[in-house]
């Protein structure tokens, strides 16, 4: 499997970084490459809720990458599964508390349909670029631009 993780502290508590990661309705605004989302099933931040994700896809057409909840934990754990699109990915925001706010770690493991999609260096590029994307967090969630 290929993987990648990446981690941030973000100056507020567990819950409210858990509340905020939980409903995917709030994707877009840390997520560059998310289009859309809409809750598909279920009911918003519970666990089994899916929701329907738009996403620039290659040459900037738009791919499918539907999810479902898979694991809630209030303000320490979010486990999802891509359950449509080209890659069914697997992945999780992982929380703990600090002293200046909340750590969050993001994982992404994208399972291998060939010993090529493991080892190709874009492949894997596009999973670091994805959890980076956890680097814009603090200043949403803070309320702040990211020039600040």
């Amino acid at each position: 499997m290929a993987g990648a993780e990446h981690e941030v502290l973000v100056a507020r508590d567990a819950m409210t970084v858990y509340s905020f990661l939980l409903d995917g309705a709030n994707l877009p605004r840390w997520q560059t490459d998310v289009r859309s989302v809409g809750l598909s099933s279920g009911s918003t931040g519970s666990m089994g809720a899916g929701y329907q994700v738009t996403m620039d896809g290659p040459r900037g057409r738009p791919v499918a990458r539907d999810y479902q909840i898979t694991q809630a934990r209030p303000g320490a754990e979010i486990q999802f599964q891509v359950v449509s699109g080209p890659s069914l990915l697997r992945g999780g925001f992982y929380l703990s508390t600090e002293s200046a706010g909340t750590r969050v770690r993001f994982a992404l493991e994208a399972p291998s349909k060939s010993f090529w999609s493991f080892v190709h260096p874009a492949y894997r590029g596009r999973l670091r670029a994805a959890v980076r994307q956890l680097e814009k967090l603090p200043g949403v969630i803070e309320g702040r631009t990211t020039a600040d």
